[in-house]
C-alpha cells in the first residue's frame, strides 16, 4: 500500500517534444514563414529566428545528449540537451518558472503578507513599450514610487518615519490571447520595515486594509505622472519617429498587429491606428480594488497572508509563467488550429482560430 511516508519511486521519462502539436506545426511551417519574410525588403531579426530554431532542437536526442549512469544499479539514461530559451520554449520557461518561484518563496520574500499590484497599460502605447527598454524602466520607476508613497503615508500615520518598502517586479510582455501586451506584476510587501535603533533589526509594520478609494487615488496619480512622462519625451506627438519600424520593419509590423489582434502578413494584413490617450482622467471602478484611468488599469485585490507560503509560491509561478500554454492548442484540420482562451470573453469567445503559417 502506498503511503505519504513512502512515495512511489519516480522513473525518468524523456519529454519527447516531437510528439507535441506546437513542435510539429513549427517544424512543418517555420521555413515557409522565414522564406516569406525573406521575399520582403527586410527579414526577422536574428535573435527571433534563433529562438525558434533552438526550440526545434530542444529535447531532441539527435542534437546532443548526456548519458547518465547510476553507480549503484548500473542503469543508464539519456537526457537530451535543452535550449534554455527565455522567450518561446514552453518546457524551458516552465522549468525556469518553477525554479524562480521556489527561490523567491524560500530565500527572497520574507514571511510577511504580500500584495500583488498589476498595472495594465493603454493599448496606444504598448507598441512603443514593447521595444523601448529604457522607457518601460522609467514607467516602472514612476509606478513603484507612487505605490510606495502610499505605504509610507500609512506608516507615518502610525508614527513611523524611517521606513523601507520591498517588492519584486515581473514585466510580462504577453496577454492570455497570445497578444503582445506589456504590463507589470509587482509583488509588494504589504507593509513596511521600520528602522529602529542602531544595530537593531528592522520591524515589519503591516499596512492597514486597502480600500477602493486608495486604489483609485493611486491609479489616478500614476496615470497623471506617466502621461506627463510621455509628453515630456515627445512620445505622444504626431511627428514621433518610429525607430523600430526604421530598423526592423517586419518585427514592427508583427508587434503592432499582435497588440491590436490583427494579422501582420498576407492579404488580410491590418494597419496600425493613430495613438491618442483619451480615456477619462477620473478612475473608474471595474471590480473590487480595481480601477482604470486614462487607459491605465490597476488591480490590487490579490493578497497572500504571511503564513500562506504555498499560496505565495503559486502566485510566483503565475507571474513567471510562460507566454504560451501549448496544451491549449488543438488541430482541427490540415490548415487550421484553435487556441483555447483561459476564460471566455464578454462576447462569448472561447477559442481563437489560427491558420498554419504559409496558408493564405
Amino acid at each position: 500500500m502506498t503511503t505519504h511516508l513512502h512515495p512511489p519511486a519516480r522513473i525518468y521519462q524523456r519529454r519527447a517534444p516531437e510528439r507535441h502539436l506546437l513542435y510539429r506545426v513549427l517544424l512543418d511551417h517555420l521555413e515557409t514563414f522565414l522564406q516569406r519574410t525573406r521575399t520582403s525588403e527586410h527579414t526577422l531579426p536574428f535573435h527571433v529566428e534563433r529562438e525558434l530554431r533552438s526550440y526545434l532542437e530542444c529535447g531532441i536526442l539527435s542534437y546532443g545528449f548526456l548519458r547518465l549512469r547510476c553507480p549503484d544499479c548500473n542503469e543508464s539514461r539519456t537526457v537530451a540537451f535543452s535550449c534554455k530559451g527565455r522567450g518561446f520554449c514552453p518546457s524551458c520557461m516552465a522549468r525556469r518558472m518553477t525554479a524562480t518561484a521556489a527561490r523567491l518563496t524560500d530565500a527572497v520574500l520574507p514571511a510577511v503578507a504580500v500584495r500583488q499590484w498589476v498595472l495594465s497599460l493603454p493599448i496606444e502605447i504598448r507598441y512603443r513599450l514593447a521595444y523601448d527598454g529604457p522607457l518601460i524602466g522609467a514607467f516602472l520607476a514612476v509606478f513603484l514610487r507612487t505605490v510606495q508613497a502610499w505605504y509610507r503615508q500609512q506608516a507615518r500615520a502610525q508614527g513611523y518615519t524611517t521606513v523601507q518598502c520591498g517588492s519584486v517586479t515581473f514585466v510580462q510582455r504577453f496577454g492570455s490571447a497570445l497578444n503582445l501586451n506589456p504590463h507589470f506584476h509587482v509583488l509588494m510587501l504589504d507593509g513596511v520595515y521600520a528602522c529602529g535603533l542602531a544595530g537593531a533589526a528592522p520591524v515589519f509594520v503591516p499596512a492597514p486594509p486597502l480600500r477602493d478609494a486608495d486604489v483609485q487615488r493611486i491609479v489616478e496619480t500614476a496615470a497623471h505622472r506617466l502621461v506627463r512622462l510621455l509628453q515630456q519625451r515627445g512620445i505622444l506627438a504626431e511627428a514621433e519617429v518610429d525607430t523600430l519600424a526604421e530598423k526592423e520593419p517586419l518585427l514592427a509590423a508583427l508587434s503592432a498587429a499582435s497588440i491590436q489582434g490583427q494579422l501582420a502578413t498576407g492579404p488580410r494584413a491590418g494597419h496600425r491606428v493613430r495613438r491618442l490617450l483619451s480615456d477619462p482622467i477620473e478612475g473608474l471602478r471595474s471590480g473590487p480594488l480595481c480601477f482604470s484611468a486614462r487607459g491605465f488599469s490597476l488591480h490590487a485585490a490579490t493578497r497572500i497572508k504571511a503564513e500562506d507560503r504555498a499560496g505565495l509560491e503559486r502566485l510566483c509561478r503565475y507571474v513567471t509563467r510562460p507566454p504560451l500554454a501549448a496544451g491549449r492548442l488543438q488541430l482541427i484540420d490540415a490548415d487550421h488550429l484553435t487556441f483555447r482562451l483561459k476564460a471566455p470573453w464578454s462576447d462569448g469567445t472561447t477559442h481563437l482560430l489560427l491558420s498554419c503559417v504559409g496558408v493564405d
